[in-house]
């Protein structure tokens, strides 16, 4: 039996795809632009992207088309690949079972990324643009660590200040864009995060309008009164695209330079709260609520934060996914343990879901072996993902009197992580934003443990509650005398025979 010879992904060849992949069945040439999205990584297309797709298979939201766009250089990679094949992206389900593939057309053009941003700016202020969306990752926000405002200081932020027509950032962009729009007349577009952050719309909003503050105050106040920025919480596992994932889409029949594999789950939870409109995205299956802190809250702190306790300890021990992770009886059972004894008390069920039965089903879709997300992907940029998603429920635990043990593992965990080595002697590349004051403070802490929670850019003031200290200082220490797996099992020991 002769291999299949895979079809070059474009317009010209949607029909002759094999057999059984979906497909857009609308004429891609008739859509118009309503959506710029910022951040055109591997999770918007299998997510916000496939939901507009999905409307538009259904015959709906043909005005809402999207156009990609990047702000850094190296986002330029992704447009060649992604224009060389009409901006079709084709998506991989990865059941435990079963796989399963389709293409979708939403996006219909990629911007030029160009030194201040022209060509995003002018997109933007478009008036048939009446949303613009974001996934720049949890600490792409520019958020001051100590104060919690927009962080002025920032080399990025001083320059989009003081060169409001040519900035650098997404959100300088947006903040010229929405100048354009005031000065002609229009009104503004939505702003809609799809980052992992609690209140991710109230973030956006603080972040365009005191960045727009710092050059044109009224414009600021024009943004705050007329724009919007709904809140939204996302969920997808979406692996990074490697080789396996290029030799896989092939082996299914296409050649595509940039296929993105995703597990079998989706979920959208969104405020209805839009100044320009928006897609019927519901119809595709998210959720419309005035409610979304709740479903935020949930999914925050039990996969997001239980991301971060499995990818450290699994780095230090060379496991090289999260599933794998699941499978490795310490590190599966420290993560339900720290879940159920620390972070479930914290959550607050949501209409149709117990905090246990989430915990469930997140155990259930981490341990999906046909998703090979790495411990390096969900370990990256910890320096945002703790301080977002676990030291909040270590500030309410130690507020609340409960044990924060093995919250203190978990950060234990992390500084050891952060050190350079796993315990095999092999090196960890960097792999945080931060990384050089991170493995300097965690060489320091190797002597000294409080030298790591001592990063107040980081904890804050948590290096004087003395619970967290102590309990902190007790797993450091054994880590570094004993190794991870000891510190795991002394944790929580496991039943043998």
């Amino acid at each position: 039996m002769s291999a299949i010879r895979p079809v070059k992904l474009s317009n010209a060849t949607l029909d002759d795809l094999p057999e059984g992949i979906e497909r857009p069945r609308y004429d891609r040439d008739r859509l118009t632009p309503g959506i710029v999205h910022i951040g055109l990584g591997n999770f918007h297309r299998a997510h916000q992207a496939w939901y507009t797709h999905r409307l538009m298979q259904e015959g709906r939201a043909r005005d809402w088309a999207i156009l990609g766009a990047g702000v850094r250089p190296y986002d330029a990679n992704m447009r060649d690949r992604l224009l060389a094949q009409d901006c079709l992206t084709t998506l991989i389900e990865l059941a435990p079972d079963s796989r399963s593939a389709e293409v979708t057309g939403a996006m219909i053009d990629y911007l030029p990324i160009e030194d201040g941003n022209g060509p995003l700016i002018r997109a933007m202020a478009d008036p048939r643009i009446r949303i613009v969306g974001l996934t720049v990752t949890e600490g792409g926000y520019f958020i001051d660590g100590a104060a919690g405002g927009l962080d002025t200081r920032h080399p990025d932020i001083v320059h989009d200040a003081a060169h409001p027509d040519r900035p650098r950032t997404a959100f300088g962009a947006m903040v010229a864009a929405l100048r354009l729009r005031r000065d002609a007349g229009h009104g503004p577009f939505s702003g809609l995060s799809c980052d992992n952050l609690r209140g991710n719309g109230a973030i956006l909003r603080q972040t365009v309008v005191e960045l727009a503050r710092l050059s044109d105050p009224g414009l600021a106040d024009w943004i705050d009164a007329e724009a919007a920025f709904p809140n939204s919480m996302v969920d997808s596992i979406v692996p990074a695209t490697g080789p396996a994932e290029l030799s896989l889409v092939r082996e299914m029949g296409i050649d595509d330079a940039a296929p993105v594999t995703h597990e079998n789950f989706r979920q959208w939870v969104i405020e209805d709260a839009f100044c320009a409109g928006r897609p019927d995205w519901d119809r595709a299956g998210a959720t419309f609520t005035d409610d979304v802190h709740g479903y935020e809250m949930m999914k925050i702190r039990i996969l997001n934060a239980g991301h971060q306790l499995l990818a450290n300890a699994g780095e230090l021990l060379s496991v090289p996914t999260i599933a794998d992770c699941m499978a490795h009886p310490a590190i599966a059972a420290m993560f339900r343990k720290v879940q159920t004894e620390e972070i479930l008390p914290y959550v607050d069920p949501v209409p149709g879901t117990t905090p246990a039965e989430y915990l469930a089903l997140v155990e259930q879709r981490f341990s999906n072996p046909a998703i090979r997300d790495t411990t390096r992907r969900v370990a990256f940029d910890g320096s945002s993902r703790h301080v977002g998603f676990l030291l909040p429920i270590l500030r309410e635990a130690l507020a609340a009197g409960g044990s924060v043990d093995g919250l203190a593992l978990s950060e234990a965990l992390w500084a050891r992580m952060c050190e350079g080595h796993r315990e095999d002697g092999s090196v960890i590349e960097p792999n945080d934003p931060s990384w050089v004051s991170l493995t300097r403070a965690a060489q320091a802490a190797k002597d000294c443990p409080l030298a790591w929670i001592e990063q107040t850019e980081v904890y804050g003031g948590l290096h004087e509650a003395g619970p967290f200290t102590r309990a902190f200082e007790h797993w450091l220490s054994l880590i570094w005398r004993d190794g991870t797996s000891a510190a795991l099992a002394a944790y929580v020991p496991l039943r043998r025979g």
